[in-house]
């Protein structure tokens, strides 16, 4: 198929059979007025006594067949493992035997949306998010944590909305109910991904510190011996908190704070928290709060020793720590 600007597109060729078929300019001068070859010129003067009209229309430069086209059931095997798990290219990849970008190129043939636009629970198309190119890792293990609190709204006993849909807020009774919040506390190191969450009642200085100190130890049980430095954004507990500015030096770290605004510097526990989001509290329906707050603690030593990191070449967090 020829650009829009080609000399002998479909708005060339009628001036070439005018002149040719109608006013009798010879082929030779046709073509070099129209600054196109002789060849190129005998070639569509014989579409058009074959195929009339219908030879001025562009036709498709796509081949009749490929021969390294993807098989149709391996396509719906991409498909279904999609459906079914809602993971992206390269959790697929193993799954099926077909490269990351071979599944992308089926996805995206088939209309299937990113996951970033859909909701993780049910998988709708839900909204559009933007992303950043600008990605930095520190050498090695402990050199520097990222440390970030989320809110997320408690289950009601019997199930909230997502067990029973969205009429459970129809009244203003419902809506004006105080259910409460759990205010999930994570820590990853940037090198090996490691990470380590804890449900707390608060976010406030003393709460944040504890949970620093926790998580310290749970990383020198894993090999992340020395954190040198640790990166917050400005929240209260973080900026102003005695407890916590103790805690960081008592593990002779620098606290380093990220730009007002600018929550993507602190990118990788913020990821981190929308795949716990995802993969925890939103993966599967819940009737209480009790089986929700048991739920994270199994996931996270799947995701810390099993579980595919795309950053870490395929491999988990714990491929990049000393065995202990």
């Amino acid at each position: 198929m020829s650009h829009r600007n080609a000399r002998l597109n479909e708005r060339g060729r009628q001036p070439l059979v005018q002149r040719v078929r109608v006013e009798g300019w010879a082929v030779a001068h046709t073509a070099k007025a129209q600054g196109v070859s002789r060849q190129c010129a005998h070639r569509g003067l014989s579409r058009f006594d074959e195929q009339g009209a219908n030879a001025m229309v562009d036709r498709s430069s796509r081949p009749r067949r490929s021969r390294y086209q993807t098989p149709v059931d391996v396509e719906q095997r991409v498909l279904a493992v999609r459906r079914e798990q809602r993971r992206g290219q390269d959790w697929i990849r193993p799954e099926v035997g077909v490269a990351p970008r071979k599944v992308s190129r089926i996805l995206r043939r088939h209309g299937v949306p990113h996951l970033r636009e859909c909701d993780p629970l049910t998988g709708e198309v839900i909204r559009s998010s933007k992303t950043t190119a600008v990605r930095y890792e520190r050498d090695a293990p402990g050199d520097l944590v990222h440390m970030d609190g989320k809110k997320i709204g408690e289950i009601p006993d019997g199930g909230g909305w997502k067990a029973h849909g969205r009429q459970m807020g129809s009244t203003g009774a419902k809506k004006r109910a105080r259910i409460g919040y759990d205010y999930v506390h994570s820590l990853v190191d940037d090198h090996s991904r490691l990470a380590y969450s804890e449900i707390l009642d608060d976010e406030k200085g003393p709460t944040c510190a504890g949970f620093l100190a926790r998580a310290a130890a749970y990383f020198a049980a894993h090999g992340i011996t020395r954190i040198r430095e640790v990166m917050t954004d400005n929240h209260f507990s973080y900026a102003k908190s005695h407890d916590t500015r103790d805690v960081i030096a008592a593990l002779g770290a620098k606290h380093r704070l990220i730009k007002p605004h600018c929550p993507w510097q602190n990118g990788k526990v913020e990821r981190f928290n929308r795949t716990l989001q995802t993969e925890w509290a939103h993966r599967r329906v819940f009737l209480t709060n009790a089986d929700r707050a048991a739920a994270p603690a199994p996931w996270l030593e799947f995701y810390n020793t099993e579980r595919r990191h795309t950053a870490l070449g395929g491999l988990p967090p714990t491929s990049r720590l000393s065995p202990t």
